[in-house]
Formats: C-alpha cells, sequence, structure tokens
C-alpha cells in the first residue's frame, strides 16, 4: 500500500494557512476543521513550513499573548514531506522516527495533500482486514 492509495480514500483536499498570517489563525482554522496541523505557504503558493498543535501549546507555554505573533515565527521550518510513491510503511516509521503526526504530500514543489498518522493506521488496518478476509476466503475454498 501507498501514499496515493491513502489519498484516493481521503482526497486531497488541502487546508492551509498563509506565512504572514497570525497565530490565532491558525487556531480559528485547526477548531473549524477539526485538524491538527495545517501548511504553511508563501504567497506564492509554495510550502514554507507546518504549524501544528503542538507548535502553538508551545508558543503559548513562553508567551500567553503569543497568539498575536506571525506563524512564521513558530511554525516548523524544515518539512518533512513524502510522494504518493512513498510505502506506508516507510511513512510509518518516518512519523515515528520524527516524532510528528502530519506529512504533507508533494509533487515536485507543488503540495497535492496530506496525510495524518490515523490516515495512516486506518489504511494499515483496512489492509490487514482485507487479507485476512481473503485468506478466510482462499482456505474456505480449498
Amino acid at each position: 500500500m501507498f501514499v496515493r492509495d491513502i489519498l484516493k480514500q481521503k482526497g486531497n483536499d488541502i487546508i492551509t494557512i498563509v506565512i504572514d498570517d497570525y497565530l490565532a489563525d491558525a487556531v480559528a482554522l485547526l477548531a473549524k476543521w477539526r485538524i491538527g496541523a495545517l501548511p504553511v505557504l508563501s504567497s506564492l503558493g509554495e510550502l514554507n513550513g507546518i504549524i501544528s498543535e503542538r507548535d502553538i501549546i508551545r508558543a503559548l507555554a513562553n508567551n500567553p499573548q503569543t497568539l498575536s505573533d506571525r506563524i512564521a515565527n513558530h511554525m516548523t521550518k524544515n518539512v518533512i514531506t513524502c510522494t504518493t510513491d512513498f510505502p506506508v510503511t516507510d511513512v510509518m516509521s518516518i512519523m515515528t522516527k520524527g516524532r510528528f503526526r502530519h506529512l504533507p504530500v508533494v509533487d515536485g514543489q507543488k503540495l497535492i495533500g496530506i496525510i495524518s498518522i490515523s490516515d495512516v493506521v486506518k489504511a494499515h488496518i483496512d489492509k490487514i482486514v482485507e487479507d485476512n478476509k481473503n485468506m478466510r476466503s482462499y482456505i474456505g475454498s480449498a
């Protein structure tokens, strides 16, 4: 199973934010869409970073007035990405080693999706269930 399989099920809708926006804007979007991270784009649409719930909590822990700060001051700048050709097992390893829960999917320089650890786990479980069903069918027909 590959990242492309997850995106086929999940879709390619991406909620993003622009680098010049404020943390308060990010909080509003995260709450509205009930998501945990936002890819941060430049004014030209390039991926510049990612801002997560964890980034915001760290910022607020240091200064409760932080919501009026620019996202650029608190986002993760060196974003690890994947392509649709990445195997799900590789994505699981990348997320576990990096200790993050969201991974932007790119095609060249273009952001085409984002997957969460929940998406990855769901896809992995669905595959196991399907394999189990096929094995039972095979054994039953023997």
